[in-house]
């Protein structure tokens, strides 16, 4: 039974990755064909011709249509064909999927579900996109042989970061400072400060803090699979309340993460930060910590992820640090329940009274 959800937005590519080129993705276990359009907008098809199966992206653009490299059927942005070769009538079986298509911050968002309930309204955003005292920076894109779900859980666990991260992005400090969860809004939220401590190496880094510092973490995961980190840190001498974070040095890490199969995910990556703003030499030395942090998320995702597959001799078990990810399963279980079923109840049925 599949574990992705489809009537959500998805990041497809950043805009830098997306020219008039016809270039090949697979989103959801689906291939989609993207290119930009003459007018600079992006066009997402789906990537085969339902002639023969040869993918669109093995054919040529002419003009805003993309043309099939086998027998020459044409299709419009919209998926319609527009032309078979050698004959008049057009099937109107002739035809391939059109996706919802937005492009905001240097992102490209794409709608793989039902196309009638796409609303632009839902794509994330924050209001540190739109701050002239904030800089956004695109990173990378990390590939994990992981199905999504492992690689999303570990974006709302803080509790991983002083082990995994010894070095970059957590320390022992941390090991018992206890997590605080929050399940009630959209967002699952998992958050914790750790007061008069060393500093963690991102910090002693990008910050320049020598001292001891008051640290935060919190980690926010919007469904299905959308989490951003706002963490930083403070001199512990400035005493910084917990709604004070700006005084600091705070960074949102933003991870926009694509299920291309059930086994293979990608997770696009950038940061937002309030200090060195138009500095690029700082987004190159954040960048390279970045990496080295996500490089051990890697491994051990992916190591997760191969034992999975194989017979389990008992139950895994489950902590006190495990709220978050346990909701968070609870809610995607839900959402495909959804998928799986349509309400055709209606308005105006007598057939039952509900009082709640």
């Amino acid at each position: 039974m599949t574990t992705l959800v489809r009537n959500a937005w998805y990041v497809a590519a950043w805009s830098t990755e997306i020219d008039q080129e016809l270039r090949r993705f697979v989103l959801l276990g689906d291939p989609v064909l993207l290119f930009r359009r003459s007018d600079g907008r992006v066009a997402a098809l789906e990537d085969v011709c339902p002639h023969r199966q040869l993918p669109l992206s093995h054919g040529k653009r002419i003009g805003d249509t993309v043309q099939c490299g086998y027998h020459g059927l044409t299709f419009d942005t919209e998926g319609k064909c527009v032309r078979v070769p050698g004959q008049d009538r057009i099937p109107l079986s002739a035809m391939v999927d059109a996706y919802p298509i937005e492009e905001r911050h240097g992102i490209v968002w794409i709608w793989m579900g039902d196309p009638q309930r796409a609303d632009p309204d839902e794509i994330f955003d924050l209001p540190q996109f739109h701050d002239a005292g904030w800089h956004a920076h695109h990173g990378g894109a990390l590939h994990l042989k992981s199905n999504y779900l492992n690689v999303a859980e570990n974006l709302v666990d803080p509790a991983h970061v002083s082990f995994v991260h010894e070095t970059t992005l957590g320390n022992a400090a941390s090991e018992n400072v206890p997590v605080h969860v929050s399940t009630e809004g959209a967002e699952i939220v998992a958050w914790r400060w750790i007061r008069d401590a060393e500093p963690i190496g991102f910090f002693k880094a990008f910050g320049g803090f020598s001292g001891n510092v008051d640290r935060w973490h919190y980690y926010h995961l919007r469904l299905p699979c959308t989490a951003y980190i706002d963490f930083g840190s403070a001199d512990t001498a400035d005493e910084i309340a917990e709604d004070d974070r700006d005084s600091g040095t705070r960074v949102f890490a933003l991870h926009f993460i694509t299920p291309v199969s059930e086994n293979y995910t990608i997770d696009r990556w950038m940061h937002l930060r309030n200090k060195a703003v138009g500095t690029e030499e700082a987004s190159a030395k954040m960048d390279a910590m970045f990496e080295t942090a996500f490089s051990e998320d890697k491994a051990i995702l992916e190591a997760v992820h191969q034992e999975e597959q194989r017979p389990r001799k008992r139950r895994p078990i489950r902590l006190a640090i495990d709220k978050g990810p346990m909701v968070y399963r609870k809610r995607i279980a839900e959402l495909l329940e959804r998928e799986r079923t349509e309400d055709a109840s209606g308005p105006g049925n007598g057939s039952y009274v509900f009082h709640d």
